[in-house]
This record gives C-alpha cells, structure tokens and sequence, in this order.
C-alpha cells in the first residue's frame, strides 16, 4: 500500500455518549456524572479520549501521509470532551482544530467537525436547525446540523455533519423525521451560490443506504453514495442484536469524480475495523467494541466503527 502525499483522508465517527464529566444542569447528562448511574470517572473519561485520539491519528494510514483532514464526529457532549481527544499523545502535535455548536438535544449531545489547519480552512459555518416534531405536535428538540464551508487545500467544499433522529420508537414510525433531515440539508443545498458546488454530506443517520432518507438525497442526483456495497450481512458499522447497519456513511457530490488540477478526486470508501476496534471473544465477537452495555463499564471505544473516504488531490 502506498503512503500517498496526495491523498487525504475524510472521516467521520460516532463517539458513542462521550460527555465531559461534569453535570450540566440544563441537559439530560446525569448518568454520565461520577455520582450518575454509569459512575462516569475522570479516568475513565480519560481513558477514553486516548482511545478515541489513537483511532483518529490511525484512520486512513494505509492510504494517507498525514492523519485525516477532516473527522466529523457525533455524540460528542462538548468543547471539553474535544479539547481531551485532541489534547492525547496520539494528536497533540497535529495541528488540529474544530468546529462545534451546541444543539437543542436534550441530552446534550452534538456533532462536530475537526480539521487539519495545514489542510483545511474554515470559511463560514452555521447549524441547520431540524424543525420537526412529534406525534403529538411538540417539537423534538434534536441534533443541529452543522455546515461548514471551507477550503481544503485551496478546492473549495461544504461539509454537512449529520446524527439524524433515532429509530429508538421504531423505524417506521420515526422514518419522516430522517426524511425531513434529508429534505433539510437539500434546501440548505439548494441555496448555496456557487455552481457545481463540492459536497460531503456525512453522518450517523440512523438509516442504511436503502433507507427512505438517503434515498432522498441521492434522488436529487447530486451524489455518489459509495459506501452502498460496504454493507452486507457480515459486514457494517454497528451491531444491534446480531444484525450489521451501517447507519455511519459519507455521501460525496458528483464533482469529486473529476480529473481536473486543483479539485480532489473520489478514491475508495471504508469502515474502518481493525482488530482493536472489536470484541475479541464471546458471543458479540467481531462487533465494535464499546465503552457501555446499558450500566455496565466494558472500557471500549465506540458501539460504531468509523468510516472513512479517501480523495486524490489532482496535481
């Protein structure tokens, strides 16, 4: 494999509930307190932000010179939780950065966008608000979607960091919020300025690519979903009772199938799984390794594995 100077990778990762350690009174963040039902220790914290900076600084090496360029992530409580992950031995002498917003979740858990600033240069960002509600009209205060608008070596490209509403009432019932998400990030598409826009639409959208919502997106004729044949029964980015989804996907605009000086070229799509990312024995053997099974402590990394894509610079 080829450790490539013109190659970057892009990644995106869903922390699985990683909080700070404090309470914040305004959130639903109790458990995730020392005191909390899943007694959520200053060393577990940072047990877990080293496992965490390690995965990032390793995803895409096979591909890559230089650690991911942009690593969306989810589940995230705050700037606390990303100043540790950034702050580990693994990270600390690349020059990252991030971008992040706190949403309505009533949870308190978001979404952020970190950047390599040797590759990438924030030009404008905002959160999308997702206005949907539930059965009973109130609204459903969820995930923001954050846009960013930048430059990734000089090419110019919006970003869109997802974690769409969950399935946790049944998938059908809450499929027209995941909809909605779709239809929202298209308006947000449909207004930008510029012509043939590059666009990288990724997430933890609780729907795998068949789904209705990211069938949505990909009827608007924009995109190349390439992470569609990298699910199948033996493979996936989560495991819920014996079955592999992969919720986790990065859909990229049609423009990054260009040849063209200066843009970036579509190469390959992952998940990326390595040995120390899974369960090594029992009954859940080979499915992501996690930091919780309800209450109980395991000291693992995530209950997802993260995907990643490569792109060519074309020089």
């Amino acid at each position: 494999m080829t450790h490539r100077e013109d190659q970057f990778t892009i990644a995106f990762y869903n922390l699985e509930n990683f909080f700070d350690t404090h309470d914040d009174p305004h959130t639903l963040d109790d458990d995730f307190t020392p005191d909390g039902r899943k007694e959520w220790s200053e060393s577990r914290f940072r047990k877990k932000s080293k496992k965490l900076g390690r995965t990032i600084a390793l995803m895409g090496k096979d591909y890559s010179s230089v650690p991911p360029v942009l690593v969306g992530v989810a589940e995230v409580e705050n700037k606390i939780a990303l100043d540790a992950i950034l702050g580990t031995k693994s990270l600390k002498e690349v020059d990252y950065d991030y971008v992040h917003f706190d949403s309505p979740d009533e949870r308190g858990i978001d979404t952020g966008l970190v950047y390599h600033k040797d590759h990438f240069k924030v030009l404008d960002a905002e959160i999308i608000p997702l206005l949907i509600s539930n059965g009973n009209g109130d609204r459903d205060y969820t995930r923001d979607i954050l846009y960013v608008h930048g430059r990734l070596n000089e090419e110019e490209i919006h970003v869109f960091v997802n974690h769409w509403p969950s399935r946790r009432d049944g998938a059908d019932k809450t499929e027209y919020k995941r909809i909605k998400a779709a239809e929202t990030v298209l308006n947000k598409i449909n207004s930008l300025e510029s012509e043939n826009p590059n666009i990288i639409v990724m997430g933890d959208f609780n729907d795998d690519p068949n789904s209705k919502s990211i069938q949505t997106l990909m009827d608007s004729g924009l995109f190349v979903n390439p992470m569609q044949h990298l699910l199948s029964p033996a493979t996936g980015s989560a495991n819920y009772k014996g079955e592999w989804s992969l919720f986790d996907q990065i859909l990229v605009s049609h423009s990054f199938l260009n040849y063209q000086k200066g843009t970036h070229s579509f190469k390959k799509a992952k998940i990326f799984a390595p040995k120390f990312l899974k369960e090594w024995k029992g009954k859940y053997k080979g499915n992501p390794f996690r930091t919780y099974v309800g209450k109980k402590y395991l000291g693992g990394y995530s209950d997802h594995f993260p995907v990643y894509v490569v792109l060519k610079e074309n020089r």
